[in-house]
């Protein structure tokens, strides 16, 4: 097994069970305690691990956010998670559609009529443009080319003057915290998304968990449902129903 062979499983590694010593990669991989040293080298290098005495860890803190563009590709898993968050919308219901490639195919997949949408996302907007049963309102505000969707004190203004029934919102990071986004700007709008609507439906696939970027967004407590694509841990599973939050788990492939 040569080096990068050896530093991908020990992020698998890491990814179950949070830290590794110095002496598990030697156990492991039947390496000297230097070569596993410079395993770990490399990981901290590469921003993928925190090095502590004797070994490494993942950090708590997410600082690459791929663009929208980006989180567009292996979509089969979100796709999946997009429509089934398109059955929970009703005939007449008002809603509120934050911007992430997951709640685009919930856009795609919405076949129910007299709905009034409201979001931020353009890619979205324009989505439902060719859907004559749902009326469309594209907030106003800065565009944000990267995440392709709208932000800034107008946004917020626009938002606080409506209330909806639903709320679709995209996840960046879930952790026991609550959720998190990689803005201030993102934060805001979402929260405030999340203030305006009677229940909030989340969307996150499985790499969303036990992520915290750098400004929360909002507790566990007021999100009503989660809709994801593998079952979150022991811990997290039992922190969500704690806060009472209904979870849909998609099996893969669906």
């Amino acid at each position: 097994m040569n080096q990068d062979e050896r530093t991908r499983s020990i992020l698998q590694y890491l990814q179950e069970h949070h830290k590794i010593q110095l002496e598990d990669i030697c156990r492991l991989y039947g390496v000297s305690r230097d070569t596993a040293r410079r395993d770990l080298v490399k990981l901290e290098e590469e921003g993928e691990v925190i090095r502590i005495r004797g070994g490494a860890m993942l950090p708590t803190l997410t600082k690459n956010i791929k663009s929208y563009r980006e989180r567009l590709h292996d979509a089969d898993n979100k796709r999946a998670i997009g429509r089934v968050a398109a059955t929970l919308i009703q005939d007449g219901d008002y809603v509120l559609m934050d911007t992430a490639t997951t709640i685009q195919y919930t856009a795609e997949y919405m076949s129910t009529k007299n709905n009034v949408v409201v979001t931020n996302s353009i890619d979205i907007a324009g989505i439902l443009c060719d859907k004559p049963d749902i009326t469309t309102h594209l907030l106003g505000g800065e565009l944000n080319a990267w995440h392709r969707n709208v932000f800034g004190p107008r946004t917020l203004d626009m938002l606080s003057d409506i209330k909806v029934n639903k709320l679709i919102v995209g996840a960046c990071g879930i952790s026991s915290d609550g959720l998190s986004a990689p803005s201030v700007d993102e934060a805001y709008v979402k929260l405030e998304m999340i203030k305006r609507a009677d229940q909030v439906i989340v969307l996150a696939d499985a790499s969303k968990f036990g992520k915290s970027l750098f400004h929360r967004i909002c507790d566990l407590g007021q999100i009503h449902v989660l809709i994801t694509d593998q079952e979150p841990d022991r811990k997290m599973k039992d922190i969500l129903i704690t806060h009472q939050v209904e979870i849909m788990v998609i099996p893969a492939g669906s």
